[in-house]
C-alpha cells in the first residue's frame, strides 16, 4: 500500500520536516516537503496527493489557510494537522475548516503511521453496499454523500467514516475503544477527547437541524445510532 501513495508534508522547521519526510520514505511512501505556505500551495495545485500532513504555524500562509484552500480544491483528500497547540479550541478550529485529524507535537512516529494507514486503507476499501438508509438519512458510498430529509450534509472524510461505522451497526452500542480501532486504526488510548469532539461535530450536522435525533450516547459504554 505505501508505494502507491504520494504524501505532501508541510513543515517550516526544516530539520523536523526532513526527519518526518525521511521516516515516511523509509516506510515506502513517496513524500514531498514544503517549508512554507506559498510553496505548499503551488505544490498542491500542481500535483496529485493521497494525503496531506500540515503544520499550522507557517510563513506566508498559515496551516488553517492552506487547509481551507486544499479542502476547496479537493473535498475528500485526508488532511492531518500537526501542531504543538493542544487546546480544544485549536482542534475545533482545525476540524471546522476541514481537517480530518489533529496530532499534537511531539508525537511518536508509530502513532503518525497508524493514522496515515487508516486513511489510506479506507480510501482503497470497497463497500459491500452502495448505500445505507437510517430513518430519513441516506449514506451513499459511491459519491461519499450524506442526505437527510432531502438536505445535503457536508462531512469530512473522518466524520463520514465515523458515521458509517455507527450506521452499519445500527442500534448496537460502539465503545470508544472500538471507534479508536476502526476509525483511527489505533489499538491504544491517546488520552485525548478526539472522539467526543467528532461525535459533537456529527450531532451538529446530522441531528441539530432536525427534530428526530439519530446519534445517541449510552454513558459509560459508548455511542449508537437508532
Amino acid at each position: 500500500m505505501p508505494g502507491k501513495h504520494k504524501i505532501l508534508l508541510v513543515e517550516d522547521e526544516v530539520k523536523l520536516g526532513k526527519t518526518i519526510r525521511d521516516e515516511l520514505i523509509s516506510k515506502g511512501f513517496f513524500a514531498e516537503l514544503a517549508v512554507d505556505g506559498l510553496e505548499a500551495s503551488k505544490m498542491f495545485a500542481g500535483n496529485s496527493y493521497s494525503l496531506v500532513l500540515l503544520d499550522i504555524n507557517l510563513p506566508y500562509k498559515s496551516g488553517y489557510e492552506l487547509c481551507r484552500e486544499f479542502r476547496d480544491q479537493n473535498k475528500k483528500i485526508p488532511i492531518i494537522m500537526l501542531s504543538a497547540a493542544g487546546e480544544i479550541h485549536d482542534k475545533v478550529e482545525a476540524f471546522n475548516i476541514g481537517a480530518d485529524d489533529y496530532i499534537i507535537k511531539p508525537f511518536h512516529f508509530v502513532e503518525l503511521f497508524a493514522r496515515i494507514k487508516v486513511f489510506l486503507k479506507r480510501a482503497e476499501m470497497p463497500s459491500t453496499s452502495d448505500r445505507i438508509i437510517v430513518e430519513d438519512m441516506e449514506i451513499n458510498f459511491l459519491n461519499k454523500t450524506v442526505i437527510r430529509n432531502g438536505i445535503n450534509i457536508n462531512l469530512t472524510a473522518k466524520e463520514f467514516t465515523l458515521l458509517v461505522l455507527l450506521a452499519r451497526n445500527k442500534e448496537r452500542v460502539i465503545s470508544k475503544q472500538e471507534i479508536m480501532e476502526k476509525v483511527w486504526d489505533l489499538s491504544f488510548d491517546t488520552g485525548t477527547n478526539t472522539i467526543e469532539v467528532y461525535i459533537s461535530f456529527l450531532r451538529n450536522k446530522i441531528d441539530k437541524p432536525f427534530p428526530n435525533k439519530l446519534i445517541h450516547t449510552k454513558p459509560g459504554f459508548g455511542y449508537y445510532i437508532k
